[in-house]
């Protein structure tokens, strides 16, 4: 039974109710002689905090994740007035809001949450508290705000403070994007203890020793067997790099799940996999042969790569390579999709094998009539030629891990369909002759490359973008296998670590990153009431003297939605 100590407020309520309804109560100003208000005493000491401010009314910091309920008094806005444009005017309303006592606007208190108590704070503490969030000063979506934010701080005498006025014209338009980051809304809340954690697995691969750089393509041979990078993006567009992200490199085998999943966007699934199988073959991404079908057995070996280049149906091969270069920037959110020339020419002059394997496959008629197969390869070599750096390969694995969405753009790329069937086929293929060991240990979707490469996708959480050069004797980057290992064994990213009864691992989409409990079997009355923070439930008295009608208007209406809220639950 849901017990709670009842107060004069709450013996008042049931000695009224028979005798007067709720609106009379509430008209009736003296009918209490104190204000209360109801406060959750949590055993782990999360409360809000209560604290006076605007000619000593209570005012009530909100906390994440609950929602507080504003009633009109004094000073606000009726709903049935016509509104009115003028800014001057609005800004009158919102300071006579104020002074009501109403709970501030979004802005208001987003700036109240970073001023810490000063009535102007300095641009560049905003900006520091906004990257701790995860989010970028150049994220697209921010992008309101920080030209405003630079027009603001010219016109301010000393170009550096900002007040509570200056603050909202700034953030305004991008004000719910900003709410929900320094609210911890988004998929990893704590993310700067989690980047930490990222840099430590980061420097633990660096000191790795092994592998070569792939020398078979002349032009991958060239770079150093230092370079070692690690780029995240989250489905919310949190970002984090460490090493040499910045530094482009091509795509090579990478592409071909995102030419997979252009085709199967185009086309759908039945229409591609005439041509090209579902299995993983366990042969050498480059071995001639085909299966019982006449089929190659997966969009990841070579074979099928020049299918998928041939069932585009576009006049040039021109117009073919324009169409994936755009919706690969798509992906990338237009961050830095390049093309290398000079690994183009080198593929195509030391591409002897591909060229067997193609005109093998043409005469076994496994391509749709019609194919130019000189035109397939060529369009093969440039799209593995295609350049992307660590950062902007990351959105595109957060584009796949957010079903299609561009985490940083919000335009939609790929059909939800395309972005699963993809994702099936990189967890059961994507890692060469590795991709059995790498889905038993690590769980998750992902392609590796020759040029050093891994594409990781942690579904509905983050793209990763791995690259380091040298790789072990199946063609996988040694230091790039090593994070992904360590990541899956630190957080609960392995496609089954969240099965009941399994060892607990960091979870870092839960606020503290804390690890997950687990209930197992029917709970009790007592252990539910515990859970649901009621045991110790106390009333909070704020003020001891002063209370008028709105006072007690909202008090009653928090107090009747927190019983409607608390006995729905039984």
């Amino acid at each position: 039974m849901l017990q709670l100590r009842a107060s004069v407020v709450l013996k008042e309520l049931i000695q009224t109710s028979p005798k007067r309804s709720f609106s009379d109560i509430i008209r009736h100003k003296k009918t209490l002689p104190n204000a209360y208000i109801y406060s959750g005493a949590y055993p782990d000491g999360r409360i809000s905090k209560l604290k006076t401010v605007c000619n000593g009314r209570p005012f009530i910091l909100p906390l994440a994740g609950r929602r507080f309920l504003c009633t009109k008094t004094e000073g606000a806005i009726d709903p049935t007035e016509p509104v009115k444009k003028d800014e001057s005017v609005q800004e009158a309303t919102a300071d006579k809001r104020r002074k009501a006592g109403i709970l501030p606007c979004l802005e208001d208190l987003l700036f109240y949450s970073i001023a810490e108590g000063q009535e102007r704070i300095p641009a560049h503490k905003f900006i520091t508290a906004l990257k701790a969030t995860g989010l970028r000063t150049g994220d697209p979506r921010l992008k309101e705000c920080m030209d405003m934010l630079k027009v603001t701080l010219k016109s301010t005498s000393d170009g550096v403070m900002l007040d509570r006025h200056l603050f909202k014209k700034c953030v305004q338009s991008n004000i719910v994007l900003l709410t929900q980051a320094f609210r911890k809304k988004f998929v990893i809340p704590d993310f700067q203890p989690f980047a930490s954690q990222i840099d430590a697995l980061y420097e633990k691969a660096r000191n790795l020793s092994g592998g070569l750089v792939a020398d078979y393509i002349p032009q991958l041979a060239k770079f150093s067997p230092d370079l070692w990078a690690v780029s995240i993006c989250t489905v919310d567009g949190q970002r984090h790099t460490v090493g040499d992200t910045k530094v482009p490199f091509c795509l090579q085998s990478c592409v071909k799940p995102l030419k997979y999943a252009i085709a199967v966007h185009d086309h759908g699934t039945e229409y591609v996999h005439r041509f090209i199988g579902k299995e993983p073959s366990g042969l050498r991404f480059n071995k001639l042969f085909l299966d019982e079908d006449g089929k190659d057995y997966n969009h990841q070996l070579q074979h099928d790569c020049f299918f998928l280049q041939s069932i585009l149906q576009w006049a040039s091969n021109a117009e073919k390579f324009d169409y994936m270069m755009s919706f690969l920037k798509m992906m990338a959110g237009n961050e830095y999709v390049g093309f290398s020339n000079a690994t183009f020419q080198s593929e195509r002059e030391s591409g002897d094998r591909n060229f067997a394997i193609g005109y093998y496959l043409k005469e076994k008629k496994c391509f749709p009539d019609g194919t130019d197969m000189t035109a397939v390869l060529d369009l093969y070599f440039q799209l593995c030629s295609i350049e992307v750096t660590c950062e902007s390969a990351s959105v595109m694995a957060a584009t796949l891990a957010n079903g299609g969405f561009c985490p940083i753009t919000g335009e939609r790329v790929l059909s939800p369909e395309s972005v699963r069937d993809t994702l099936s086929l990189m967890h059961s293929c994507g890692m060469y002759d590795f991709s059995g060991q790498f889905a038993f240990h690590v769980g998750l979707p992902a392609k590796s490359g020759v040029s050093g490469g891994i594409l990781l996708v942690v579904p509905n959480v983050m793209g990763i973008m791995c690259w380091s050069p040298p790789l072990d004797k199946l063609g996988n980057s040694v230091r790039g296998i090593q994070f992904c290992t360590d990541l899956v064994s630190l957080f609960n990213f392995h496609n089954y670590d969240n099965l009941r009864h399994f060892a607990k691992k960091l979870d870092p989409r839960r606020e503290g990153g804390e690890q997950r409990q687990y209930t197992f079997g029917p709970q009790d009355n007592e252990s539910l009431s515990n859970e649901l923070a009621l045991k110790d439930t106390v009333w909070t008295k704020v003020w001891p003297t002063e209370h008028n009608e709105d006072s007690f208007t909202t008090f009653t209406t928090c107090f009747m939605q927190f019983i409607w809220k608390r006995f729905s639950l039984f």
